[in-house]
């Protein structure tokens, strides 16, 4: 078994971060994924998409079977070079990012909005989907609802 030294915030790791500017084919090579967040309420699943920079033209959304895809590229800006360097911490190039959605979603049903470079998805959910409340009655009393899970 080999003993390896434990440090707790490597300084390499810290350096390599703060520093390491991807130049050349590097550049070129890293991926962009933007963030996406998926939330719900009671009538529809909500998707987020952060799109900085991006028009809606550039974005496409697409649903096929239970699968709700959204994709595009975010296109290179080309910068001219001054004082013998260049810096580039943005990514560019093309995205895909998939949600699987029970089964049952009218994909007609499916609206989107954009503002601000965030996209906004809303997915209705299915009638099957939805929670029903049962009313408990007691006898002399009036029914109540039943306690929602």
């Amino acid at each position: 078994m080999a003993l390896v030294r434990w440090e707790p915030v490597s300084m390499n790791r810290l350096f390599n971060s703060l520093f390491d500017t991807p130049t050349g084919t590097a550049a070129i090579q890293r991926r962009w994924v933007p963030a996406m967040d998926l939330s719900e309420n009671d009538d529809a699943y909500i998707l987020r998409v952060d799109l900085p920079g991006m028009s809606p033209d550039d974005v496409r959304i697409e649903m096929e079977g239970r699968v709700l895809t959204v994709s595009g590229e975010r296109k290179a800006e080309h910068e001219t070079e001054e004082a013998g360097y260049r810096r580039i911490e943005r990514s560019f190039g093309s995205f895909r990012r998939s949600v699987t959605l029970p089964d049952g979603v009218d994909p007609e049903a499916i609206t989107a909005s954009y503002d601000a470079g965030v996209l906004t998805v809303r997915v209705p959910k299915p009638e099957a989907i939805k929670p029903h409340k049962v009313a408990i009655a007691v006898e002399g009393k009036e029914a109540k609802p039943a306690l929602e899970a």
